[in-house]
Formats: C-alpha cells, structure tokens, sequence
C-alpha cells in the first residue's frame, strides 16, 4: 500500500502548465511544508514536499490555493529521481495527489474559498450565509429571548 496523508501550506504559488495535443490536461505543481511534531536542536523545523496534481483538481488548485494556504492532502509517494547534468543520480520523491481540502478557513487564512475538491466529488465547505458585522469569530450572536423558540436548552 503506497498513501500518504500530510496537512502543512504551501511554500510557493502553484506552477500551472497543460499537456500538448488533443485535450489538454492540466498539471500543477506545488510545494508544501510540514511541520515536523518533535523538534531537535540543529534539525529543521519542517519538511517539504513537492506535489503535483492533475485536471480539474490541478485547475482548483491554480484558481483557489497560493503561498501560505493551509491545506491537507492525500495521495501517493512516487519517484522523481533523474541524472543531472554532472551525470550524477539526484534521488527524490513527489507526492501524486488523489484530494486536497483547505485546512483552516477563510478567515483564519486571510482569503480564498473555505471548501476543498477530491477527485470523486465537488467543492465542499460551509455553504453558510456570511456572518453580521462584527462576528469576527466565525459565529453569529444569537439574539436575547430567543431561548424559548431554541429545539435545546
């Protein structure tokens, strides 16, 4: 079993490119750091990973998520590793995403959508009418006397 599960933001906008020919499929590519749970003294405070997403997920992803988005994904762990111009083999690996969601909402994130798309499904999120003013929060007040009209006390 090759899946993989990782929450961390983007470190850069995604690159968005289309294949060549007939239909063209849409590409994105993108990096995400992980913060790393235990932390050790010289050792980086995070991992990167890079992903890379296709069609209409890729399509999302170049239209709703940019540098700092938090997010969460799954996917699979492949090899990207390659001969460099020194004739030299550079071993990696890239994240082949299967879903992808927002991780926080818009309000914690400054901006964007609060849904996330998958490869079997659509946009998902609150779907809620925007908060009154002042309701910085995320939660609307709810109004004195009401209690009564309220299915729980």
């Amino acid at each position: 079993m090759n899946k993989v599960i990782l929450m961390g933001r983007l470190t850069r906008d995604p690159e968005v490119r289309y294949s060549q020919g007939a239909s063209q499929t849409a590409v994105a590519r993108f990096s995400v750091a992980v913060d790393r749970r235990f932390k050790r003294e010289g050792e980086p405070d995070a991992d990167f990973f890079n992903c890379t997403s296709f069609g209409r997920q890729a399509e999302f992803v170049e239209r709703y998520l940019h540098k700092g988005t938090k997010v969460v994904l799954s996917g699979r762990v492949q090899n990207d590793n390659y001969t460099n111009k020194e004739g030299q083999m550079v071993y990696s690996v890239r994240i082949m995403v299967d879903e992808i969601e927002f991780a926080e909402s818009k309000n914690a994130s400054g901006g964007g959508n609060d849904g996330g798309y998958n490869n079997g499904g659509g946009f998902g999120g609150s779907g809620s009418a925007p908060a009154p003013a002042g309701a910085g929060d995320g939660f609307m007040n709810i109004p004195d006397g009401i209690d009564e009209e309220l299915p729980f006390n």
